[in-house]
């Protein structure tokens, strides 16, 4: 069965199981359709909450605690799309998975360091992150420390090894595209 990126992500947020109800900051929407109008004002409340947070996180903290802080809470998305399942055909198959990923989800990817290192090129003009993609006007930066994080996990699962993630190129930082660093042997 192939699965797009798009209905790959979608799955997960949308089964309202995105942690600390960054679903809210998406404005999506998985609550029951009895809605009353505190449940208005709460999940508006939720998304100011989020944003302020994600907003703050730079003027209060270290990068560093940031990316560990950030990073770690990858894991929910990634234990919710039951990612270790659906690697599980490419573990050892570095090429096939990359293969995949290219068709499916248009990323492009080139190597460096006689392909130790990928750099994975998510091919896009706008962020694609479905905690924040309806709130484009909004940038919240710390967040791509979560993709480092789902990037890792992934490809450390395939790889049948650590890998090293980092986000080196981001539209939530002002940048045209958001390209990884994955590091497969250091």
């Amino acid at each position: 069965m192939t699965v797009s990126r798009r209905n790959f992500i979608k799955k997960a947020c949308l089964s309202g199981a995105c942690i600390c109800g960054f679903n809210t900051l998406s404005g999506v929407n998985i609550t029951n359709n009895a809605e009353t109008p505190d449940d208005d004002r709460s999940a508006a409340m939720f998304r100011k909450w989020i944003s302020e947070i994600l907003t703050n996180l730079d003027n209060n903290l270290p990068e560093t605690e940031i990316r560990k802080l950030v990073k770690s809470a990858s894991v929910a998305h990634y234990q919710n799309l039951n990612m270790d399942v659906s690697l599980a055909p490419y573990i050892g198959k570095m090429d096939d998975f990359i293969r995949f990923i290219e068709k499916e989800w248009g990323w492009i990817f080139s190597y460096e360091d006689n392909g130790k290192v990928i750099l994975a090129d998510e091919n896009k003009s706008a962020c694609v992150c479905p905690l924040i993609n309806k709130h484009k006007d909004n940038k919240y930066p710390a967040l791509c420390f979560c993709s480092e994080g789902f990037a890792e996990m992934m490809f450390s699962k395939v790889n049948g090894n650590p890998v090293k993630a980092t986000v080196i190129s981001s539209i939530q930082r002002g940048n045209e595209k958001c390209v990884y660093r994955i590091v497969l042997k250091e």
